[in-house]
């Protein structure tokens, strides 16, 4: 990627610095830790359910590992190698021996709390900003503590084979390591060390002239004798390249030249990994409620088993059709927000239990989801023929497994099924509520007077805004397809576009999706499209009746939602890299977005004003006039709204590109000035919290619910007893899959000692 690699002796300057790195790259030692409360609604569950809930819990579990695979070369060895820790020494135990090898308390709290982030995020990147974060300690001592370890008395070579492999990795901040990127942008393992942009487009190209979807593949390159490019495309499967039965893809796997390129397409990526996982699907079906349960189970073992998306697709018909079960879960390959292209998905399985009293709020909103649907601001033509009315339930998350978990969801993310079969909405609900909790003195860049009103009422307005986001923004517009056959779906004739007054001149063709055709922009937008839809109708009272909320206290909901959008436009400065001019998290770029088109309106109604802070330091302030938000902020969102759908429904990649990216650019110019804001943010920026899970255990018959304690070492802890059963086998499967593709990113090439 056109810089240096790492070399030794910067990763060594960069360990001894010590606590003085960037703050930008350390997880600090007060970060917040919250657990996940679900234990009313667990003790709800009948002993079935439970069994249920258990086995998908597990699969979840054990497919979250390939999300290690998936982020950086070292991240597998780095996860080994704290596991393996830890399974030894529980938090306390090792404090001792650290504290003996001359570690103080603070840098032993460090190691603590960088260990629960790789747990956290399941790799040592961010999942929230796809920053890589380092140990906040000199990397003499750790290693001092790792290689003194009672593991490394048990395992010597494996355990110094492994810190071998690593420990330069984990602490080197060489530019091209700092964040996920692809090509001289940044490391990622979607993609083999030398691929480019180009090539991604290529291969986007090769896949959808196969009908392949990207979602569970990942491409490497490897340039042959004769100079020439060969691609792989391996897909995420059980099988490998053993004869198998007939099935709708043994007639893909095969080698295929295109546009002079020779692309092959294998699969058995994760093999080992998903194996785990299809035998919990398998158990979970002797539990399930009902057919369509057992329907779903069965084509999602069928895709991870054959490598088959379409069969994932299948699962996920059934899936839409389970409404409102007690025990709600999804799995797969399923968020692109990570790959750098923004067409491959991350692994993620959830597990949820339903929230009675806030789902009834949702299904008087769903109720009244068609009506609503006529308030927005484009022609009915740019909207679905048919609203299909999907399910909206409140959930409590017995277990997320993945690099980070939102706060809603509206998926199945396949279009052609968004369009004619529907979807599902999930509000989590223990999730929101750990999300709320905000210190006063922590509260950045508002008003004093705004502070009060703001920790009253963020929680009930973000309830408002996640149930507008993903119902009425993600579940609204139409997208404009030519099928195979030719036929289109909206009249050629009739249909005008509203920006040009013209007839519709382009759509998607037949294999083409929305993130196929907008990739590195698409989820971004459509982020950026769902926030304003929450803005927008939530000026509605009729949505907050259904919340709960008139006269006065509506009033200050709509703006506290709105002030919350405008200060999240400013923090999200956090997340963009002025070195590659480029964004690292979809939903604070679409938030900086809707923060400069409020700025465009003018007439007062948003301010952000430099300021010095009590302590001397650079500070900033936002202002919103609470009474310009319907007179100049609705219009002005209402013109926005409406080419965002316009630009989507008709597939024109380039006006799409032109009006969001315009937006989403971070200059200096006055009388803003984001660049020098930015620094003011990160001076005053506070990390996520880290929120700890609990496992579930099999005792007998009955499954127990195991908690832990809201700290680093707790979450820790949870890890350490994730997998009772087989976690040195999971470590060594993890390494073995890691090392049989270093070369491809020529980094951690030595198989660790005893791990051939």
């Amino acid at each position: 990627m056109g810089e240096p690699e790492a070399g030794s002796e910067f990763a060594i300057g960069a360990a001894a610095a010590g606590p003085m790195a960037d703050t930008q790259y350390i997880l600090p030692n007060d970060i917040g830790v919250s657990c996940l409360d679900c234990r009313e609604a667990f003790r709800l569950l009948s002993p079935t359910e439970r069994l249920y809930a258990h086995h998908l819990s597990r699969a979840a579990w054990y497919g979250g590992l390939a999300v290690l695979l998936q982020t950086s070369p070292e991240a597998p060895y780095i996860y080994a190698l704290l596991s393996r820790l830890f399974r030894a020494q529980d938090p306390d135990q090792l404090r001792q021996h650290a504290l003996a090898e001359g570690l103080t308390e603070e840098e032993y709290q460090a190691f603590l709390v960088y260990a629960a982030g790789v747990y956290s995020n399941m790799g040592n990147y961010k999942s929230f900003g796809d920053t890589k974060f380092v140990p906040n300690l000199p990397k003499e001592k750790l290693e001092r503590v790792i290689l003194g370890s009672k593991a490394a008395q048990q395992h010597p070579e494996e355990v110094r084979g492994l810190w071998q492999t690593c420990g330069e990795l984990m602490f080197s901040l060489e530019s091209r390591l700092r964040h996920l990127g692809l090509g001289k942008e940044g490391i990622t393992t979607y993609f083999s060390g030398d691929c480019t942009m180009e090539d991604a487009k290529l291969a986007q190209d090769f896949l959808d002239s196969q009908n392949l979807s990207a979602y569970n593949t990942r491409l490497f390159k490897e340039v042959g004798q004769d100079g020439q490019p060969r691609y792989e495309v391996r897909l995420a499967s059980v099988l490998g390249a053993e004869p198998a039965l007939d099935s709708e893809m043994t007639s893909k796997l095969k080698s295929y030249t295109f546009r002079g390129s020779h692309f092959q397409v294998t699969r058995g990526d994760y093999a080992p990994i998903l194996q785990k996982v299809v035998e919990h699907l398998e158990k979970a079906k002797a539990y399930a409620a009902n057919s369509h349960q057992e329907q779903m189970l069965a084509q999602y073992i069928e895709s991870f088993t054959q490598g088959s998306i379409e069969a994932h697709k299948r699962g996920s018909r059934f899936w839409i059709q389970d409404k409102g079960p007690i025990v709600e879960s999804y799995i797969g390959f399923i968020e692109s927000y990570r790959d750098p292209f923004g067409s491959r998905g991350e692994f993620e399985g959830f597990v949820a239990m339903v929230n009675k009293a806030m789902s009834a709020k949702f299904e008087w909103l769903v109720a009244s989801a068609e009506q609503l649907l006529k308030e927005l601001p484009w022609p009915p033509a740019f909207e679905k023929d048919k609203f299909l009315t999907p399910d909206f339930t409140s959930l409590d998350v017995l277990t997320f497994a993945g690099s980070g978990i939102p706060a809603g969801i509206n998926i199945p993310n396949y279009d052609d099924l968004r369009q004619t079969e529907g979807f599902k909405n999930v509000s989590l609900g223990n999730v929101l509520a750990v999300s709320y909790t905000t210190q006063r003195e922590k509260l950045t860049f508002l008003e004093e007077d705004d502070k009060d009103l703001y920790i009253r009422w963020k929680g009930p307005s973000f309830d408002v805004q996640v149930g507008l986001h993903e119902l009425l923004g993600h579940g609204s517009g139409k997208l404009f397809v030519q099928d195979e056959k030719g036929a289109f779906n909206f009249d050629q004739d009739t249909v005008i576009n509203p920006e040009t007054g013209e007839q519709i001149q382009s759509w998607y063709r037949s294999g083409e999706t929305w993130d196929s055709k907008f990739s590195t922009i698409a989820s971004s937008y459509e982020e950026c499209r769902a926030e304003s839809v929450g803005l927008y109708l939530c000026l509605n009272p009729q949505v907050l009746e259904i919340f709960g909320f008139e006269g006065a206290d509506a009033e200050d909901v709509i703006y506290v939602n709105w002030l919350n959008m405008v200060r999240a436009g400013l923090l999200a400065l956090e997340f963009y890299t002025p070195e590659t001019a480029s964004w690292r998290q979809a939903h604070m770029q679409a938030r900086f977005v809707i923060l400069r088109v409020l700025l465009e309106a003018g007439e007062g109604l948003v301010t952000v004003t430099p300021t010095t802070g009590s302590d001397g330091r650079p500070d900033a302030r936002v202002r919103l006039d609470r009474s310009k938000i319907r007179s100049v902020g609705k219009p002005a969102l209402e013109r926005f709204l409406r080419r965002l759908q316009v630009l989507k429904s008709t597939g024109d990649v380039a006006g799409g590109r032109a009006l969001y990216e315009g937006y989403a650019a971070v200059t200096d110019a006055p009388p803003e000035c984001f660049l020098t804001l930015r620094d003011t943010v990160l001076l005053r920026k506070e990390s996520r919290k880290l929120i700890v899970q609990p496992n579930t255990r099999l005792e007998g018959s009955e499954v127990q619910l195991l908690e832990y304690e809201a700290s680093a070492a707790g979450l820790i802890q949870s890890f350490s007893e994730r997998f009772p059963e087989d976690g040195p086998e999971l470590e060594e499967v993890l390494t073995q899959l890691a090392t049989a593709d270093a070369r491809f990113w020529k980094g951690p090439s030595e198989a660790p000692s005893g791990q051939a």
